[in-house]
Parts: C-alpha cells; sequence; structure tokens
C-alpha cells in the first residue's frame, strides 16, 4: 500500500483482504481491543479484514485487523497461577540489578537498571 493512501477495498482485489477507511467497518467485524472490551478474543481466527488510517506525510498509514464477532471465543479467565506469573515477572521488571531495590515501576530498559544508580559516580565510572 503506498504511504499516505487510503483506498475503499471492500472485496480484496487491492490489497488481498477487504480494507475499509479508518472507523467504516461493516458490522459483526471488530479490532483485537474491541472484541477484548466484549470479554472476546480472536480464538485463532485469522483477520477477515482490515482498517487504513493515513497519517502525515511521509509515515505510513495505521492498520488494524478485523475479526468476525461470532467466531470469536471469550477471554480465558486468569487463575491463580497465571496472576503469581505475573506478579513474578512484574517483580523483575520493578527490580533494579545493581541495588536490588523494587523501584515499584518498570525501570527503563534502555538504562538496565534504575535512574538512581545509573547516575551515580560509580556506574558511571564504570
Amino acid at each position: 500500500m503506498p504511504p499516505g493512501s487510503v483506498s475503499y477495498d471492500p472485496t480484496g482485489e487491492e490489497y488481498g483482504i477487504p480494507t475499509y477507511p479508518w472507523r467504516c467497518a461493516p458490522d459483526g467485524l471488530a479490532t483485537r481491543r474491541q472484541l477484548r472490551a466484549r470479554g472476546l478474543r480472536p480464538g485463532g481466527q485469522e483477520p477477515v479484514a482490515q482498517l487504513v488510517r493515513p497519517r502525515r506525510a511521509g509515515r505510513p498509514p495505521l492498520v488494524a485487523y478485523l475479526y468476525r464477532i461470532d467466531r470469536a471465543k471469550p477471554v480465558r479467565p486468569m487463575t491463580l497461577a497465571r496472576w503469581r506469573a505475573l506478579e513474578a515477572a512484574m517483580t523483575v521488571r520493578r527490580t533494579c540489578p545493581a541495588c536490588g531495590i523494587d523501584r515499584g515501576y518498570c525501570l527503563p530498559t534502555s538504562l538496565g537498571m534504575c535512574p538512581t544508580c545509573h547516575d551515580t559516580p560509580v556506574a558511571l565510572a564504570a
């Protein structure tokens, strides 16, 4: 698709998949986010269409894939084991490897440690 162009292609001849302008999706189709808001998930189905939103010059358009609502499956419930695994993963993301303190927020991956440890003279000299 050429940058910045948006075509109405409900048959899919031009792009290989039915394409609609932003906010013009037919009834019965939804994006992943819209499915999630309804307590659903795609459930392994392939996208059946796409929405295309143009952006400013020089930037590629935004594309959102659409899935059939009638084929969507309910979201799997969070089990106790999943909650524990998620909490463990988030604890690792919040804990500084240099000082070992849980900072209460996800540490920037660009620094590899908390900003306090990154800005100390010992860390700068290393």
